[in-house]
């Protein structure tokens, strides 16, 4: 259900910071078209930390109508607090969603036993499953394997985006947590060496610029075929790179509005993309494009 080729889209705003569901229409039709097979919806990409509550709900219900049964919705709901958490849950639980994206807690450091608690606490609480995410570059906390491991047992936990770039820990989770349980890599510079050695798929920052070009890596590597994959992942290695000259989603937003399918908006602290990068990243857009071509 969340394998394959996952887009962590960003919000579409306009110049004053509102969110701009006509864009939001227009890159949901996007991604339809070019063959991404799930949204994640107020991810980090999503700026979900400077979301009100209730422009948070809303995303996601007014994605789930734009989607139609066109492409699975995948709800970013995760915070520092459990109870937060478990209440945002609650709130999109009954939308046509098919899972709950649920970064570990960030800033107060949970340990692991209080990590597995809150997740599991949450996962009781819920009727849609969860896919753990695990990016301690951001949130100053790593899910070990261990404890993800003893997490894969729990019934209503299904997956996790790992994006720690460790590709040591693709063997270690699949034997530890199963082959039904399922392997996402969050990181897209090491996505194709994580899928070839037997992860499921991969939720991309890069797949907002180039979608067509993020699946055909993601069929190639789940089937084996190094040397198709590395090929392709070859071709979006620049884009990969110049995507986070800045922090996500400074660069990837700058980038969506040169492709004309969202407006500059952007929400303080994060602020538009300097211009001294803006080169770069025009560059390996178009390298990625040439190369497509």
């Amino acid at each position: 259900m969340f394998a394959g080729s996952t887009v962590a889209l960003i919000t579409p705003m306009t110049g004053d910071g509102e969110i701009d569901y006509g864009d939001l229409e227009r890159l949901i039709d996007f991604h339809v078209e070019a063959g991404t097979e799930a949204l994640v919806i107020a991810g980090t990409t999503g700026e979900s930390a400077t979301l009100t509550k209730d422009e948070h709900i809303e995303l996601i219900a007014r994605s789930c109508e734009l989607a139609g049964e066109r492409i699975p919705i995948i709800a970013g709901t995760g915070s520092n607090s459990t109870a937060q958490t478990l209440e945002m849950s609650k709130a999109v639980d009954g939308m046509p969603v098919i899972g709950f994206l649920m970064v570990t807690p960030y800033y107060n450091k949970p340990t692991q036993e209080g990590l597995f608690r809150h997740y599991s606490v949450i996962a009781d609480a819920v009727q849609h499953p969860v896919v753990l995410y695990n990016v301690p570059g951001r949130t100053g906390v790593d899910l070990s394997t261990n404890t993800t491991i003893r997490l894969a047992a729990h019934g209503n936990i299904a997956a996790i985006k790992d994006a720690t770039a460790d590709l040591d820990r693709v063997e270690i989770l699949r034997e530890g947590c199963g082959a039904k349980f399922v392997l996402l890599s969050g990181d897209d510079g090491t996505s194709s060496e994580f899928m070839l050695r037997g992860g499921d798929g991969c939720i991309s920052v890069t797949a907002n610029v180039a979608p067509a070009k993020m699946r055909a890596l993601c069929d190639a590597a789940r089937g084996g075929d190094r040397q198709r994959a590395t090929s392709i992942d070859h071709d979006l290695r620049d884009l990969h790179d110049a995507l986070f000259l800045e922090s996500n989603p400074i660069p990837v937003k700058w980038a969506v509005e040169q492709l004309g399918l969202a407006g500059p908006g952007i929400r303080l602290p994060l602020t538009r993309l300097d211009a001294r990068y803006h080169a770069a990243v025009r560059d390996a857009m178009q390298t990625a494009q040439a190369e497509a071509a």
